[in-house]
Formats: structure tokens, sequence, C-alpha cells
């Protein structure tokens, strides 16, 4: 009989899901109470039933979608903003949305960081993230070296953890590390460039390109140029290069324009038309100072270059000292707001510069046409 009783104990260890037990039966109370009978093995059934050996366990099961969220430390105001952005989690089925929440909770992530995902990219929880994530957690860690900065590019891109482990994530790192990036210098451009693993894609006319740009693997921007145009499309590439040789430069020219300063190549097509356009046409300097000083290209027309310019004229005409002309005018486009105002209006008398402050104030109000007309809408990640 002792041996019947230690098989039947051992038979009574099992486990029962209790969300699934109330997702399925519509009837069950708010708060279920199950009683779990434990047998001894020293005596029958009989008299165990008979025993005080009885363990309750009281399970608050959540009402709504919000109770579920609010469980995981989101904020009423994270709740009604996500339920904003994706108005059918607060039909979602809440036995899979407790299980999916508490793995990301499992990772590190906080109530705060799981409203900022599901907020940015509202259909993340529709995605099949319990597939293979173990696995893909491990790489990841191992990848990033710490748990602090595997949560901070999680937060960043959220489709880490949805990403295919071996066609996309692990292809790509090992792409990078033939191409002399190692791991601990592509973790920094993983966070910063969040496209980095989907777009990432070499062939021989793009490593062309990085051959033209005259960079060694032993250089700081060599990292930067490879990562740029391995997530950049050809035809865009090609596009750029083209837009700049309409100013007279030559292909080798421009590709060492990007390999001194790799970030000119994210710049938009008309951002370049227009600033050089400026630069040659109403400065009147050549076109080659460009390749000197490419923060020329980046400076905001409207409110650096041509304000700043017409001040500068201004100056002149009035005769008044210092002048902002030659390589002081360079200086002058690079400055800081507050060092500009300093050092070429707040040096004057007061009524000078009350005029010069007033003039410079008009000349950054001048906007590009139809810029009010513009409708920007920044929702979700950028990419």
């Amino acid at each position: 009989m002792r041996s019947k009783a230690n098989t039947f104990s051992k038979l009574c260890s099992f486990y029962i899901p209790l969300p699934l037990i109330y997702s399925s039966i519509s009837f069950l109370p708010k708060t279920l109470t199950i009683n779990f009978y434990l047998f001894s093995s020293s005596s029958t059934p009989s008299s165990s039933f008979a025993s005080n050996n009885v363990l309750e366990k009281a399970v608050e099961v959540p009402k709504d979608s919000a109770e579920v969220f609010r469980r995981c430390g989101c904020s009423d105001l994270e709740i009604s903003k996500i339920f904003l952005r994706q108005p059918s989690l607060c039909k979602s089925d809440l036995t899979v949305l407790t299980s999916k929440l508490n793995l990301l909770r499992g990772i590190g992530l906080t109530g705060s960081d799981l409203a900022k995902i599901i907020n940015c990219r509202p259909r993340f929880l529709a995605s099949r993230i319990t597939q293979g994530l173990d696995e893909r957690i491990d790489f990841l860690h191992s990848l990033f070296g710490s748990k602090e900065m595997l949560l901070k590019a999680i937060i960043r891109n959220p489709s880490l953890l949805t990403y295919d482990l071996h066609n996309h994530i692990k292809r790509c790192v090992s792409l990078y590390e033939e191409m002399g990036i190692n791991r601990e210098e592509l973790v920094p451009l993983l966070i910063s460039r969040p496209t980095l693993i989907p777009r990432t894609s070499l062939d021989d006319d793009k490593l062309d390109y990085i051959r033209r740009t005259g960079l060694s693997k032993d250089s700081k921007m060599y990292k930067y140029v490879v990562t740029l145009i391995a997530i950049s499309r050809l035809q865009t590439i090609r596009e750029k290069v083209a837009n700049f040789e309409k100013f007279g430069f030559s292909t080798d020219e421009v590709m060492g324009l990007f390999g001194r300063s790799p970030m000119v190549l994210t710049l938009s097509v008309d951002k370049v038309q227009r600033n050089m356009t400026f630069v040659i046409g109403t400065m009147k300097l050549s076109s080659a100072i460009i390749l000197h000083h490419p923060f020329l290209l980046y400076s905001n027309l409207e409110s650096v270059l041509r304000p700043r310019f017409l001040l500068a004229e201004k100056i002149k005409m009035m005769d008044l000292h210092p002048q902002i002309k030659g390589s002081a005018m360079l200086r002058a486009l690079r400055m800081a707001e507050f060092r500009f105002v300093k050092a070429f209006i707040n040096c004057h008398s007061e009524d000078v510069k009350f005029d010069l402050m007033e003039f410079y104030s008009k000349a950054k109000g001048i906007k590009r046409l139809a810029e009010t007309s513009k409708r920007i809408v920044n929702k979700g990640f950028p990419f």
C-alpha cells in the first residue's frame, strides 16, 4: 500500500494554467479559489483527505487589458496612449497579452519601457516574439556585452526581438566582421542606426564606392562609411554622387568628401542643392570650399547661412568693426548662436546693437516658400 501511495503522490504533482481555465469558462468568479490536496506518502488517500494538509491559493484574474498593463507598471496616462495608438489591444486575449508582457518584463523592461515601445510600435505585440526568444536573447546579450546596453538597444529598436537570428542578426554581424568592423565597434552603430540589420547589403558596386573613399580599415571614419553605404540603396548613392558632380566635382572627389565627412551621405539631394547654390551664387565662394569645410552643407540655410551672411553685408555697409569677411566669415558661420550675437552684435553701442539685432531677427524670420503649409506628422519610430 505504501508503494502505491508514493506513486499516487507523484502523479498528483501537476500545474494548472489558471488564466487558460478562466478564459475558457465565462461563469467563474473574479477571484478564483482552488484547493490542492496533497497526499502524504505515509498514509492512505482516505486519511489524507481527513487531514488538514490543504493548500488554498487565491488568484486574482485581470478584468480587462488595462488591468494587465497596470500590473506591468504602466500608469493610466501611458495606458491611454497605448489604447489610442492601438485600439485593438482593448479587446485582446488576456492570456496571450499577459504572457507576452511577462516575457518582456522578464528581460528587464519596465512598465514605462513597455509603454514607450508599444506606443511607437503599435503592432509589436501582434508579432511572434516567443519563437526562439531565449536563443535570440542569449546571442544579443553576448553581442552587446551587458544587460543595460541590450535593453537600450531593444527600446531603440524593439524589432531586435523579432528578427530571424540566423538569417538576419548573425548574417549581419558576420558581414561587418568580414569588413573589418569588430563587435565592440558595431554595438554603438546598432543603437544609433536601428535599420542596420534589416537593410544591410553589400555588392561589388558598393564595395567599389567604399574603396574609392581611400580609407583604410584602421581609420576612425571607416566604420561609419561602411555602415552608411551598406544600408543605403545603390540608386540613392548614385543620385547623391551625381548631384555633387553637377557642381563640378569628380566621383573620386565626392567619395573623398564622404570619407572625411560620412554624414554628408545622409543629406538629401534638395538640401545639398540649396546650400551649394547659396554658397556659390550668393556668397560668391568657390565650390571647392565644400571639400575643406563640409559644415556649409550641414548648416541650416534659413536660420544660419542666410541671416549671418546678410548681417555681414549690413555691417560692411555701415562700416562697422569687426567686419565679417574672409576667414572670419567661416568662423562666424560655425559659431553657436550666443557666441555669434556676442561677437558681432552686442559689441556695439546700444542704438547700433538694437538696429543690428532687429535686422538679424527679421533675416532669420524669412522662411522658405510654402514652408508654413507643410504638414509634418512624426509618429512612431523614424524607421
